[in-house]
This record gives structure tokens, sequence and C-alpha cells, in this order.
């Protein structure tokens, strides 16, 4: 049975996988995001020609790769990669106790992501607000990192069985 014209399917599953970053030295990127304390879940090379490494964060569903003899960016291009915490202090210190430059925490004077000059503003968010208190770090290449808090998500930002829209047919 088909579905009317003004039926709207439900899309297709997707999720985010995996961002390739371009890094100028698989190794000292490696042992980076090792340092992290992020899962090696693969290292695969054929000779010298062709490697492949793909890391995840603790707790992410997305992955990162980098590697040689691979399509991907220049090294150091990728910014703005954003990784979800419940704490940006406790982010701040946990990282900086694995050796990482962090910056302070901070605040956008015109919101999430506000841009201008002086957007950014030091400290956390001042009313404590979900999404709107960030820190950032970079890794030996440039890679931008943003670490962004978020204690409770949006209404409608967790998908679920129940969160997708219906499929009507009549």
């Amino acid at each position: 049975m088909a579905a009317k014209k003004d039926a709207k399917a439900e899309p297709i599953h997707m999720k985010l996988e995996v961002v390739v970053l371009g890094v100028s030295d698989v190794d000292r990127a490696k042992a980076f995001y090792e340092k992290l304390g992020w899962r090696l879940d693969a290292d695969f090379a054929t000779g010298d020609v062709w490697r492949v490494v793909q890391l995840t964060p603790h707790n992410s569903d997305a992955s990162i790769i980098f590697g040689k003899g691979i399509t991907s960016p220049e090294p150091g291009s990728a910014d703005g990669l954003i990784l979800a915490v419940e704490d940006v202090d406790a982010a701040r210190a946990d990282l900086v106790a694995r050796g990482v430059a962090v910056s302070e925490a901070f605040h956008y004077a015109g919101g999430v992501f506000g841009a201008g000059q002086n957007a950014r503003v030091g400290g956390r968010d001042p009313q404590g607000r979900s999404y709107f208190s960030f820190a950032t770090f970079e890794d030996p290449d440039g890679n931008g990192w943003l670490l962004q808090e978020i204690r409770a998500r949006l209404p409608g930002r967790e998908w679920n069985r129940y969160s997708a829209p219906l499929l009507l047919v009549r």
C-alpha cells in the first residue's frame, strides 16, 4: 500500500560516526588522544604508505580518524569540534591533569556562539545554564576543540523511539 502524497516519511536513522582529522605526525596525534583517555579502536597499517588510527572520546558514539595515505584535511584545519561535558570545570581539571593546555572557562556575551569583537567573556555563564559555558584546547597540530557544558538537554534533543514523528498512512 502506497503512502499518500502528503504523508511525511520518517527519515532513515543516521548517526555521526567519524570525523576525519588532518595531522602531521600520526604517532604524536595518537599519543595525544590516548593521553586524553580516549579509547583506541583501530590502528591499521599497510607498510609505510597507509595507516589509519581511530579513537573515541569516553562515552561518545562518534570517533575521530587520522592517518597516513588517507584522504584528510590539512593538519590543524579542524576548528570548533565540540565535546559535550556535564561540568566544564571538572573537564578542564581532568585535561590539565593530563598535561593539556586548556583555556579558562568562558561564555559568550551575545549568547551561545555569539560572534563579534569581545564575544568571549571570562568565566562560566553567570546563570549556570546548559549550553552556555565553554573552554577550548588544541591537539599538537592545532585542531581546535570546544568543551561545551550540557547539564540538561533542551526538550526534543535526545533521540528515542518515541521522539520520532509517527508516519500515518491511510
